[in-house]
């Protein structure tokens, strides 16, 4: 009885999975040089270690739903977010907007400025190459960036030369490496990569107001909340405006 009794309890431990100390984050791509840059500060402050997983908002949420053991998930819109808030996978009370972005045409460094408006030519400033987006829908930066060129009347003309990416970091990249001309990133983005220029900024009201909603999941360990509090305190707030984020209205 008793050699039965230590088998059940060695096959308990086994089947519970051992949660790692510290803080798991899934992060949307864009933020990647804020959270690495503040993430630091927390763990030095605290003695927690912060892990952040950094992908398109579509993949981690996608993964969070098939059980990955992710404490804290920030998304690059409200979509992502809600699907989880809709599955009880998170925290509904713990959700908050921490920041807001832009989208702009980016370029190599050396690029002619542009005013981006109704009428520009965007087919001729490609030159027969393609522009760069996150996947158009399925990625937050690709669906802000659809939604932006059919509002400049563009779409149309140039939905057939995008290089579409699994995250607005690759659309970044294939502009900085020069594989594309032309990409359609966050503001935020283009500042954190030398080997680009803004070519203009795209105007606002042609897309859905871009914020970032942060939640604990139904899956975090302690350290979760602490470190989301973190995040909306004043030297994290002041990293991400000065990595070119900007405050959430109200």
């Amino acid at each position: 009885m008793r050699c039965l009794i230590a088998v059940l309890a060695l096959c308990a431990l086994i089947a519970t999975p051992v949660r790692a100390e510290g803080v798991l984050v899934f992060a949307a791509a864009s933020l990647k040089t804020a959270l690495d840059a503040i993430a630091p500060g927390f763990e030095q402050e605290t003695g927690h270690k912060v892990t952040v997983s950094y992908a398109a908002s579509s993949v981690l949420a996608r993964q969070i739903q098939v059980g990955a053991p992710a404490d804290l998930f920030i998304s690059a819109n409200q979509d992502w977010m809600d699907v989880l808030q809709s599955e009880g996978l998170i925290v509904t009370a713990s959700r908050v907007d921490l920041m807001s972005n832009g989208l702009v045409l980016i370029g190599a460094p050396d690029a002619e400025s542009a005013e981006v408006e109704v009428g520009f030519d965007l087919i001729t400033r490609l030159d027969g190459g393609y522009l760069a987006m996150a996947l158009v829908d399925a990625v937050p930066a690709g669906i802000y960036g659809k939604a932006a060129l059919q509002g400049l009347g563009l779409w149309n003309d140039v939905q057939g030369q995008i290089a579409q990416t699994d995250n607005v970091r690759a659309a970044l990249a294939l502009v900085a490496t020069g594989a594309a001309p032309l990409g359609i990133v966050y503001r935020s983005d283009a500042i954190a990569e030398d080997r680009v220029g803004v070519v203009g900024t795209i105007p606002p009201e042609l897309y859905p107001t871009i914020v970032y909603p942060a939640a604990v999941t139904t899956a975090a360990g302690p350290d979760a909340r602490a470190f989301l509090t973190y995040l909306q305190g004043d030297a994290a707030k002041s990293e991400f405006l000065r990595q070119g984020f900007s405050l959430p209205e109200g």
